[in-house]
C-alpha cells in the first residue's frame, strides 16, 4: 500500500511563529501547492501568514516548485522564506 499522506515542513522563521517543523496531511486527488496553502492558512492566526503578502518559497521532495505544481500522496512539500544573501 502506498503512502496517503504529504509531510509538510517548516523551516526558519516560518518553524519559529507556527510553533511546528512538519505536519503529516491526508493527500487528496488533484491538488497543487495553492491549495495546500489555502487549506493551511484557514487554520486562521499564524498560519494565515502562507498565503499573506509575504513571499514564501516553495520545494517539492527537494526541488524548488511554483505554487501552481501539484502535489501528490508521498512528497514532501517543504516552505521557506526567501534567502537574502549579503
Amino acid at each position: 500500500m502506498t503512502d496517503q499522506t504529504i509531510t509538510v515542513r517548516f523551516f526558519a522563521r516560518l518553524r519559529e511563529e507556527l510553533g511546528t517543523e512538519q505536519l503529516t496531511l491526508p493527500a487528496e486527488g488533484d491538488q497543487s501547492v495553492s491549495d495546500l496553502l489555502a487549506t493551511l492558512a484557514s487554520r486562521g492566526g499564524s498560519w494565515a501568514q502562507l498565503q499573506g503578502s509575504q513571499p514564501v518559497m516553495i520545494a517539492i521532495n527537494q526541488a524548488m516548485a511554483k505554487p501552481d505544481a501539484p502535489v501528490r500522496a508521498g512528497d514532501e512539500v517543504a516552505f521557506f522564506p526567501p534567502v537574502t544573501g549579503g
